[in-house]
């Protein structure tokens, strides 16, 4: 008998697909999942990509009712239920609070009571805040950031003491978490409540650092989702997309196929237990590059970005996975180039429509003194 998966959020952009990942490899899947408009449109039903083998069971992560019955008969989990955005965490407080801190805990409090065999949470680059840095000298410095005053002078890049500007490094597992936002808190508050019941109650508890995630079944009506769906949703209705800062600030794009497939190794994987993985492509790109390829292969190539000159609070400037640990213990490697990657969800976008919800967003920043 096949072992049976419980994926919270399971009917999501990244849950759907490890759901693939895993009825791929003879698991069982089930998925929990409340559907929630700002992802799934104000009229949910039942995603048409989500596998017809995923039983669907509609509810809050923060339900305990809920839960309990999703979890029956299931032999893992992974957690990937939560409010996702940098920006409208910033605002949206008691909410992304509400479901990601209190919604583990109440996952937790269910599996203290009915313990698996392995628990993974999905957590996020977000909690690093500033990336790693290398000084002129070429030593490494970390717990950086960057001065209001500088970013209202449009100065974006980090400094150190003696004002030099520092060049970013990949960034490994052990830095030091830096918050900058309330969704970053949140996601580190995920993965280290399941870390600590996970090893209290002996669950062989997994915490996966996603960095910026792209492929098809993003929401694109969503405007705090990932910046290559954001990008997609504006170019949809040949709008620019529109960049933070000057463009420069740089991120490690890696595709949800590759994250589905290091999801299941790290259920997989015995020796995963009770450790934290960085799961990215290890390769650094501007946005703005970003936002040209995805006009190219889209074929809006004549549709400039429009780069705004603003901060966003809780924005950081420069983050790059070092996956060297993924590489070493769960043999992950990412396998999607980009470019194929960026054809893939091109041809899936030529049947998408989008709402373009990016203007409200920024005059909801705006508005709140959030964007400088």
């Amino acid at each position: 008998m096949s072992k049976r998966m419980l994926i919270t959020g399971g009917a999501g952009f990244i849950g759907s697909h490890l759901a693939d990942e895993l009825l791929r490899n003879g698991y069982t899947v089930k998925a929990l999942d409340n559907l929630s408009p700002q992802v799934h449109g104000p009229n949910a039903a039942r995603p048409e990509y989500l596998n017809p083998e995923v039983e669907l069971i509609v509810g809050d992560v923060r339900d305990k009712a809920a839960v309990t019955r999703a979890l029956d008969g299931i032999d893992a989990v992974y957690h990937f239920a939560a409010a996702v955005g940098v920006g409208q965490s910033m605002y949206q407080v008691a909410e992304y609070t509400s479901v990601n801190n209190l919604g583990t805990a109440v996952l937790l409090e269910a599996l203290a009571d009915r313990p698996v065999e392995r628990l993974i949470v999905a957590s996020s680059m977000s909690i690093y805040g500033e990336g790693l840095y290398r000084n002129p000298d070429g030593d490494i410095s970390e717990g950086l950031e960057r001065s209001l005053q500088n970013l209202k002078n449009h100065d974006w890049e980090v400094r150190n003491n003696r004002n030099a500007a520092l060049r970013p490094a990949p960034t490994p597992e052990t830095k030091q978490p830096t918050l900058s936002s309330v969704y970053a808190l949140s996601k580190y508050d995920q993965e280290r409540m399941s870390l600590m019941i996970g090893r209290a109650y002996n669950i062989p508890t997994v915490a996966m650092r996603f960095f910026n995630v792209y492929g098809t079944r993003q929401a694109l009506s969503n405007p705090y989702t990932g910046v290559l769906a954001i990008f997609a949703s504006r170019l949809l209705n040949n709008r620019p997309p529109m960049i933070f800062e000057d463009g420069l600030q740089q991120r490690d794009f890696v595709s949800v196929y590759d994250v589905a497939r290091a999801c299941r190794l790290a259920l997989e994987v015995p020796d995963a237990a009770y450790r934290v993985f960085n799961v990215g492509s290890g390769q650094a790109r501007t946005v703005l590059s970003v936002a040209h390829a995805m006009a190219n292969v889209m074929g809006k190539a004549w549709i400039e970005p429009e780069i705004s000159g603003k901060y966003r609070v809780g924005d950081i400037r420069h983050c790059v996975a070092d996956i060297h640990l993924a590489r070493r213990m769960l043999e992950y490697e990412p396998r999607v180039a980009f470019e194929e990657g960026l054809k893939e969800l091109a041809e899936w976008l030529s049947g998408q429509v989008a709402v373009d919800r990016v203007e409200g967003m920024r005059a909801e920043l705006n508005s709140r003194g959030l964007a400088l």
